[in-house]
């Protein structure tokens, strides 16, 4: 090889009296030619290349970078004792590892002390999911290190399969598939592209993980990216025995591709299917995985314009938002898209089943019009639960919760429901207390629970919970002033039992109901 314009390597070979350096070296994922013009620098002028292999001694590792070895390397195979988690090691699997990773970092630094410098080669990338890293973490710190970056697997998979990973605002979410089957399954739920990396025996659980998280059919698998015996296709279509370890499954970018046309609505065999989501009280934190899943899988979100806004845009999907006061219309305009073949998101504050779309879904969707149209519903964090966590615990024990709002039933009823709840001493949740057409409800609420509750029950108004203008506050029902309450107000009224306690010196006011009721209570 010619060297003559590369980068000086540091030689160090017969000076004992400095130490030589190590570099972790990446040799891509497994085409000779991929291999930077760095790392092969790196090897040539190294005295001692180091790489790991199996038992039976073949190395992949090596078999790469073969071309770049010289006679008089010192080769160092570092030979894993376990491959397999079976082992009478009594540290187990782990203990063998370790003693292992041990014992291969002081052959190497045996070198580096005697001014040697040393390469440990690695497939892929030294430092993503590389054996290299271990030997990193035990002589980085005590000898001059330099790593090499390589082309990764993940790369060369999205490579050999012509398709984009990620694209505009999307995430890549990379994964072992040696997590377990719900970790992957909410994992895979939530992200826009995945790599599930280390098939082999793990491919039947990660299979079931793509198919319970609804990505099945999108899925791909590439085997021995850019190496002889390399294979790609459909997850779906592949046999699980014929699954080696070094094998990857690829969920690529759900941007369309280009088609020079408009855009078209995608053909389906089957209806589309309608899932009522909660996005929970403010934003993406406040979000499921399996809720982020389906909010990414939907061609359409269906839902009141505030509620849509929360939603990152992506693009090819639909956005319909609407006023807060039509949801039949809303439901049945879901459902219409769905029957249509679309994939739609009905989206909700909070949680979609308490006051909020779910029932005005499946209501609609009861008609025999859509009965033949898939309906989920997927839950979300409660603007009750929510606000309750950010005061303490206050729905510790029995709770009822109740809408103040008398657009969809009258009055009498709420205070009959009230009085009701008030006497039964159970905590209260207070959906919609107030609006700017309804300015009376949370004055004659008061005044009906003070006919049960003492005046220093606490109440915890909680206005934009998880928003921008968040405030949580603590008053007396006694002192409750109507005119603090309004459409994005929650009030929790507590019960007999209800306290209200001091912490840290008093900077924190914390409200919480016990779960034990006294006797005779």
């Amino acid at each position: 090889m010619n060297t003559e314009n590369a980068q000086p390597i540091e030689n160090t070979q017969n000076t004992q009296s400095t130490s030589g350096k190590l570099y972790g070296v990446g040799l891509g994922p497994g085409d000779p030619s991929l291999m930077t013009v760095r790392a092969v620098e790196v090897i040539a002028a190294a005295d001692v290349v180091a790489y790991h292999s199996a038992r039976h001694g073949r190395s992949i590792a090596r078999s790469i970078a073969a071309r770049h070895l010289r006679a008089d390397h010192i080769e160092e195979p570092l030979v894993y004792p376990v491959t397999t988690e079976t082992t009478d090691h009594p540290g187990g699997y782990r203990g063998a590892l370790d003693d292992f990773y041990e014992e291969a970092a002081a052959r190497l630094a045996a070198h580096l002390a005697a001014g040697r410098t040393v390469a440990v080669l690695a497939e892929g990338d030294p430092l993503f999911y590389g054996s290299y890293q271990h030997m990193h973490k035990r002589l980085a710190h005590r000898y001059d290190t330099e790593v090499i970056p390589g082309v990764t697997s993940v790369s060369a998979a999205a490579a050999r399969l012509g398709e984009p990973l990620v694209e505009a605002e999307e995430v890549l979410t990379i994964l072992p598939g040696t997590l377990p089957e719900e970790e992957l399954t909410a994992r895979l739920a939530s992200t826009d592209s995945a790599v599930v990396m280390k098939l082999g025996r793990t491919f039947g659980k990660v299979r079931g993980a793509l198919e319970r998280s609804g990505r099945l059919d999108e899925a791909r698998y590439v085997e021995r990216a850019t190496m002889d015996g390399e294979r790609t296709g459909r997850l779906a279509d592949v046999d699980p025995e014929s699954v080696p370890y070094f094998s990857v499954a690829v969920l690529p970018s759900r941007v369309a591709p280009l088609t020079g046309g408009p855009a078209k609505e995608p053909v389906r065999e089957a209806p589309g299917e309608v899932v009522v989501v909660g996005t929970g009280p403010a934003g993406p934190l406040w979000l499921t995985p399996e809720t982020r899943g389906a909010l990414a899988a939907a061609d359409d979100l269906v839902g009141y314009t505030t509620y849509v806004d929360r939603v990152p845009h992506r693009p090819g999907q639909r956005r319909h938002g609407s006023d807060n006061r039509v949801e039949s219309e809303r439901a049945e305009f879901a459902l219409e898209l769905a029957r249509r073949g679309r994939r739609v998101a009905v989206v909700s504050g909070g949680d979609p089943g308490v006051f909020a779309m779910a029932t005005a879904v499946l209501e609609a969707a009861s008609q025999d019009a859509y009965e033949d149209i898939p309906v989920r519903v997927l839950p979300g964090v409660t603007a009750a639960n929510a606000a309750a966590a950010r005061a303490g615990a206050p729905l510790g024990h029995d709770y009822a919760t109740i809408s103040l709002s008398d657009r969809l039933k009258p009055w009498e009823v709420i205070a009959e429901r009230l009085a009701a709840a008030a006497a039964a001493d159970l905590v209260l949740a207070l959906y919609n207390p107030g609006s700017r057409s309804r300015t009376w409800q949370v004055g004659k609420a008061r005044e009906l629970l003070l006919e049960h509750r003492a005046p220093d029950t606490p109440v915890v108004l909680g206005r934009d919970v998880g928003g921008p203008e968040e405030s949580v506050r603590v008053v007396r029902l006694g002192d409750l002033d109507p005119a603090e309450v309004d459409m994005r107000t929650l009030l929790i009224v507590g019960s007999s039992q209800t306290r209200v306690v001091r912490r840290r010196g008093g900077a924190e006011q914390v409200v919480w109901t016990p779960r034990r009721y006294p006797e005779g209570g």
